[in-house]
């Protein structure tokens, strides 16, 4: 880059102003922004980890391409599932892309983007358990499996606290739970558990039963990006990054890849 030297004659007024902005600082936006993103990796297909203990999954993905749309260097945190919102709080990273539904009780610790997916959650049972509903009296005399610090299992509590409830550490520990009989029946996330249902040869275990269970105060609007409370810019960032990647077709690749239906 050449630099022209000025001599030590006064500037004008207007050529000041205009000698001094061209030597400021580029702006936020022609910068790119180191940021930490957090990630459980035990939730298929959405994040695990592979063979080699690499990240992969839809949220995974999604997150790269949020973060080559907004101009984002991103580094990937591996992050245990019931401490993601208290370290974000704690600026051990700066974002989660988790498949974190957007509840009530989470949006007054952090703010979210707009939804990048929608899921409403479901009962699963095993083949041999008669059909069921999300009725008390269905499941009188059932075992239910949940996971901890999830939407589910606050809806258990609220909605089902007359049945007999496992609280699983994690996802994969709660379908094994069900594979193997610990529980009869379980409350999730119907696209989280769509993989292991469909792809899956202790997923042939069980089935869906009843209708798709959806509560705005439990299950939220869908999946967002969850980001600290004041950090508006990032979530700006974020949004924008967001309606680019629906408008250029990155996102429909990305959702064909994993499921065979739009999760929009």
């Amino acid at each position: 880059m050449s630099i022209t030297l000025f001599s030590k004659k006064v500037l004008p007024v207007a050529g000041a102003v205009l000698l001094l902005l061209s030597f400021q600082a580029p702006s936020f936006s022609q910068q790119r922004q180191n940021i930490r993103i957090a990630v459980e990796g035990a939730f298929p297909p959405f994040n695990f980890l592979d063979a080699n203990r690499e990240l992969q999954g839809f949220d995974v993905e999604l997150a790269k391409a949020l973060c080559d749309a907004g101009k984002l260097d991103c580094e990937f945190v591996i992050q245990e599932w019931t401490a993601m919102i208290p370290d974000l709080i704690k600026k051990r990273y700066d974002a989660i892309v988790s498949s974190m539904s957007m509840s009530a009780e989470r949006r007054a610790k952090v703010a979210f983007t707009r939804r990048y997916y929608d899921s409403p959650s479901i009962l699963v049972k095993r083949k041999d358990v008669q059909a069921l509903s999300a009725d008390l009296k269905d499941l009188a005399g059932l075992k239910l499996g949940v996971t901890a610090a999830t939407s589910q299992e606050e809806y258990a509590k609220r909605f089902l606290s007359g049945v007999e409830t496992t609280v699983f550490h994690a996802s994969p520990d709660l379908y094994k739970g069900l594979a193997d009989g610990t529980v009869d029946v379980i409350l999730e996330d119907k696209l989280a558990i769509y993989d292991w249902l469909a792809n899956t040869r202790a997923g042939a275990c069980c089935e869906f039963t009843g209708s798709d269970i959806k509560n705005d105060e439990f299950f939220g609007e869908g999946a967002g990006i969850a980001v600290r409370l004041d950090d508006t810019q990032l979530l700006q960032i974020l949004d924008t990054a967001l309606d680019e990647i629906k408008a250029n077709g990155k996102y429909d690749e990305i959702n064909a890849k994993y499921f065979p239906f739009s999760i929009q």
